[in-house]
């Protein structure tokens, strides 16, 4: 049975940092994509939008040019018997066989202006529409010149950066099954509830990266000796000192550039 290595807090400590590294040129390549993938979102789903409403305008148009065409058949169909009703007049028998196709007449009358009234009514809807739908293809043309400028300025950002994001991700991974799985957790979760994603930080002039507040000199022997995981008590982020940080640094760039 082989024997397991004993990993040394100092190792331990190299290979968080070099995580930190590696995730924060993660951060960085994704700052530098920023808030672009969001606005194609928007703008994709806006076009979307618009187009449903285009749509939806046109079908409003066919049936309002239907409703139109019903009316002036009930209007040719009203004229219709007005003829038919004046014709009848002439063949009456009696006064109120007269006054009853007068009546008819009247009515039949009054199809005809509340038909042409309506007439007028969705004409109107028509060009208020026509209006509606002229704002929206100039607007949509708009969105859409805008999208294409958005995921031209994407396209070009993810052809630079989406290869290197790729390894990065990749090597995070292999460098996490380096850690034993309490530190990767206590790390993530760190990361995870501070601003800039930054769990482990070097010491600088006496204070831990990042921050105002002074780790008191004996803390900073501590975290030099390596020789245990030391956490700032303000910020709670995991501390390496300066030299280790700098080394590290050095050796992770070697590894970018290969990237």
């Amino acid at each position: 049975m082989a024997k397991k290595v004993e990993v040394s807090v100092e190792d331990r400590l190299r290979a968080l940092y070099d995580l930190q590294l590696i995730d924060s040129r993660v951060d960085e390549i994704r700052n530098v994509r920023g808030e672009l993938p969001l606005e194609v979102r928007d703008l994709e789903d806006e076009v979307a939008g618009l187009n449903t409403r285009l749509e939806k305008l046109g079908s409003n148009l066919e049936m309002i040019d239907e409703d139109i065409k019903a009316k002036k058949n009930l209007i040719e169909e009203a004229k219709a018997l007005i003829k038919k009703y004046s014709e009848q007049q002439k063949n009456v028998r009696n006064n109120r066989e007269y006054n009853s196709l007068t009546k008819e007449i009247e009515y039949q009358e009054l199809e005809i202006q509340l038909a042409e009234k309506h007439i007028k009514e969705f004409k109107v809807q028509i060009e208020q529409k026509k209006e509606i739908i002229s704002e929206t293809k100039s607007k949509l043309k708009d969105r859409q010149t805008h999208l294409k400028h958005k995921k031209g300025e994407l396209d070009a950002i993810l052809a630079e950066t989406e290869k290197e994001e790729e390894a990065l991700i990749k090597k995070s991974e292999e460098y996490q099954k380096q850690i034993d799985e309490r530190l990767v957790k206590a790390y993530l979760r760190i990361r995870n509830n501070v601003k800039n994603g930054l769990a482990v930080v070097p010491i600088e002039r006496g204070a831990s990266g990042g921050s105002f507040f002074t780790i008191p000199p004996q803390v900073q022997v501590e975290i030099a000796s390596r020789k245990k995981v030391i956490t700032d008590e303000h910020s709670g982020r995991i501390l390496v000192d300066a030299a280790l940080a700098e080394e590290q640094k050095e050796k992770m760039e070697k590894l970018f550039a290969k990237l």
